[in-house]
């Protein structure tokens, strides 16, 4: 199998699962998510994950009945059952609040359901500038929360895509906050700029590492506010994912960004490959 799925015990090719229709995630996405990667079929640093998703569940109050190692276990036997001959997959996994008639309350005796899947993916070109757009930030007020419900995020991905863009920069008012699907970083005067973390964003995991990286290395790194209009005058705008890893910008709403600090972005994509055993 190329793609494997695991719904709540059972596994199968991933077009072949069968998911219940009274799944609260289905109607009303009642949920949270995770990605991760896999390279030379192990999960890179699955840890950092489980933190998020975990905490995630914490915060909408669904309590998962897994313990972390039997999780763990849970997703990294996906690849046991995916073509030996391919090494590289996303590592997609979800829990709902469970099966139970449509009802807004919380279910008394549903158990949580676990769905996870892997399919194949490899990571991109590194040195590829890719194009960006703006656009007002109208979700809710849990953005750090990795919910299922991302019908904001689906509608400004669609856009930057029949823009011709990879991505679209949210921020509310004058202030960036993140991607719709990717951490949003600047590097000027030789510091990697990132917004502090806070409801309005997603503790992404690869700015995280990224954090990590930089600091091993003497690169400097400032949390704080960042205006919209920062983005025209930085030496680098970044767009980072678990998938994506680290994109430089070259172009947004049409107008030419960054192309400053080519070698300190080159820097921090080697670092970060090494660190990571992505290479």
């Amino acid at each position: 199998m190329k793609s494997v799925g695991y719904y709540n015990g059972e596994i199968a090719p991933l077009e072949e699962l069968k998911v219940s229709a009274l799944d609260r995630g289905f109607y009303f996405g009642d949920g949270v998510y995770d990605v991760a990667f896999i390279h030379n079929r192990k999960p890179v640093a699955l840890d950092d994950h489980l933190d998020r998703f975990y905490n995630s569940c914490r915060l909408v109050n669904i309590n998962i009945e897994q313990s972390r190692g039997e999780m763990t276990k849970i997703l990294s036997s996906l690849v046991d059952h995916a073509d030996p001959e391919i090494g590289d997959f996303i590592l997609y996994f979800q829990m709902t609040r469970g099966v139970a008639p449509r009802n807004h309350v919380f279910p008394e005796n549903a158990k949580p359901s676990l769905f996870a899947y892997i399919t194949p993916k490899t990571i991109g070109d590194q040195s590829k500038r890719i194009s960006l757009i703006t656009k007002e930030d109208i979700r809710f007020y849990m953005c750090n929360v990795k919910t299922i419900c991302l019908m904001p995020n689906v509608i400004a991905s669609e856009e930057a895509k029949e823009k011709g863009c990879y991505e679209a920069i949210l921020h509310r008012g004058d202030v960036l906050t993140e991607g719709s699907h990717t951490a949003i970083a600047l590097i000027k005067d030789g510091a990697l700029v990132f917004p502090p973390l806070s409801n309005l964003l997603l503790p992404s995991i690869t700015r995280k590492q990224l954090i990590a990286v930089c600091e091993e290395n003497s690169i400097p790194v400032v949390l704080r506010e960042i205006k919209l209009d920062e983005v025209w005058t930085a030496d680098e705008v970044l767009s980072m994912s678990t998938t994506s890893v680290i994109l430089a910008a070259d172009e947004i709403d049409g107008k030419k960004v960054g192309g400053k600090a080519p070698e300190l972005v080159e820097r921090m994509q080697k670092l970060y490959f090494e660190k990571y055993g992505l290479n």
